[in-house]
C-alpha cells in the first residue's frame, strides 16, 4: 500500500519528530512511504481569516502535490478537516479543479483514521507504563466525525492507564488565529483546560492535532507542571519500540 505523508506545517517547523513517528510506524504496518515534496500548507489559515482567494492559489499547490497519491495520510485531524470540508466549497465554480478535489478527498486521512478504518488495525503491538489522558481535537472530532478510532489504538497499549478528561469536548482555546484575534478568550479556554489535565493526575497528555498540544503543553509548561506531552503516533511508536526491546531482553 502506496502511502503518502501530509507533513503539515506544525510538524514542518515545530514537531518534526511526529512526522517521524508517523512514517516509521506505517512502514511497520506494511505501507510503502513517500513524501512529495512540492507539498505546501492546505490553506486553512487563509482560509479561515477570509482569505478564500489567497486559500484557493494555496490549495491548488496542494492538490498538484498529491494528486497521484494513493492515500494521503496526516497527523493532524485539522488539516484533513479543511481539506475534507472546505476544498469543494473553494473550487465548486472550477470543474476541473473541483473533480481533482473531490478524488484527493477520498484518500485524505488522519493517522489514526488511517490505521483503524483502512488498515483494519487496533492492536499494533505496542506496550508504553504510563498513567495518560487524551484530548480530543474539535476539528477531528466535528469535521470528520473521529470519535473511536485513537480510543480503539490506546486501550490495546499494554501497560498503559487511561483516565477520561473533564470536559474534553471543550476547546482548548487554540483554534489557529482565533488565539491571535482574542488572546485574552483563548488564554482562559487553554487555562481551564490545562486544569483538567492536572486534575485527572495523568502524567501524559495525548492528543492528534499538534496545534493543541502546543498550546495545552505551552500553558502546562508556563504553570510548572510535569505532564509530558506526546502526539498519538509518538506514544505508538514508541510503544512498539519498547514492546519489542522487552521481548528481545525476554529472549
Amino acid at each position: 500500500m502506496r502511502v503518502s505523508l501530509f507533513v503539515t506545517c506544525l510538524a514542518d517547523t515545530c514537531f518534526p519528530h511526529v512526522a517521524e513517528s508517523v512514517v516509521r510506524l506505517l512502514h511497520r504496518l506494511g505501507c510503502e512511504m513517500d513524501f512529495p515534496p512540492l507539498q505546501t500548507c492546505c490553506g486553512q489559515p487563509a482560509f479561515n481569516s477570509g482569505y478564500h482567494d489567497d486559500a484557493r492559489e494555496v490549495a491548488r499547490q496542494w492538490i498538484t502535490a498529491f494528486e497521484h497519491s494513493d492515500y494521503v495520510v496526516t497527523p493532524s485531524g485539522s488539516c484533513a478537516g479543511m481539506v475534507h470540508h472546505y476544498y469543494e466549497d473553494l473550487f465548486m465554480d472550477e470543474p476541473e479543479w473541483l473533480e481533482k478535489a473531490k478524488r484527493l478527498i477520498e484518500r485524505t486521512y488522519e493517522f489514526s483514521q488511517f490505521i483503524v478504518q483502512v488498515l483494519g488495525r487496533t492492536d499494533i503491538g505496542a506496550a508504553f507504563d504510563g498513567k495518560a489522558t487524551y484530548h480530543p481535537s474539535c476539528h477531528a472530532t466535528r469535521l470528520l466525525g473521529i470519535t473511536e478510532e485513537p480510543m480503539l489504538l490506546l486501550q490495546q497499549v499494554k501497560g498503559l492507564t487511561l483516565v477520561d478528561l473533564p470536559h474534553k469536548e471543550d476547546c482548548c482555546g487554540f483554534g489557529g488565529t482565533f488565539a491571535i484575534k482574542m488572546p485574552e478568550m483563548s488564554e482562559a479556554m487553554v487555562t481551564e483546560k490545562a486544569q483538567y489535565v492536572v486534575d485527572t493526575e495523568a502524567d501524559i497528555l495525548i492528543g492528534s492535532d499538534m496545534g493543541c498540544l502546543m498550546n495545552i503543553g505551552g500553558r502546562l509548561n508556563k504553570e510548572g507542571r510535569p505532564i509530558r506531552i506526546m502526539h498519538l503516533a509518538e506514544l505508538l511508536e514508541e510503544g512498539v519500540k519498547r514492546r519489542e526491546h522487552n521481548f528481545i531482553q525476554q529472549r
